[in-house]
């Protein structure tokens, strides 16, 4: 059974009343929305914060979801609003703190955790329509017509995304000497 289908099932208890569903969706789902909201964000902390605003959004619109099988567009559009919410609010207070370290996950391996910093940084620094393109689509797997739908865009114009976010981002490593 494919993810879709799995989680257009789980929706669909959830619809019908049972909780045990919704612990078995945000199961399924809460790894994926994490990694793309600490990718948008680029702290561990925010990400933890933002995740939980998410589940909270979902568990209120999840009885309007009209589309089950569409849950991941939907669930990645709600983070992806949530993400934009926080950006903007954090652009509105006064900076408080230097900012935070992130995390990195352990990789097993010296070169794997490297690896994983420099696609990090590299990341970080490419424009948030460019960084979010990469995420959706290489790091959280989804198809071409599902980050359009994401995004709100054609898919032509995920597919020129894609092709400037990767051009920039080998760029990038490129001149940090580091081999794309």
């Amino acid at each position: 059974m494919s993810e879709d289908s799995r989680s257009g099932l789980l929706v669909v208890r959830c619809q019908l009343g049972e909780r045990e569903a919704f612990g078995e969706l945000a199961g399924l789902w809460h790894g994926a929305l994490w990694r793309y909201v600490r990718a948008m964000v680029g702290s561990p902390h925010i990400a933890d914060d933002l995740s939980q605003d998410v589940w909270v959004a979902v568990a209120r619109g999840l009885p309007r979801l009209r589309e089950p099988d569409r849950f991941a567009p939907w669930l990645f559009t709600i983070a992806r609003r949530t993400v934009a919410e926080h950006r903007r609010e954090a652009y509105r207070a006064p900076q408080t703190s230097a900012g935070e370290e992130a995390d990195v996950a352990d990789n097993g391996s010296l070169s794997g955790l490297l690896t994983a910093m420099v696609i990090e940084a590299g990341l970080g620094e490419l424009p948030p329509l460019e960084r979010e393109v990469l995420i959706l689509f290489h790091l959280q797997d989804l198809s071409l017509a599902s980050c359009a739908e994401i995004l709100g865009v054609p898919p032509g114009t995920v597919e020129s995304r894609l092709h400037r976010a990767r051009r920039t981002l080998r760029e990038n490593l490129t001149e940090r000497g580091h081999e794309t």
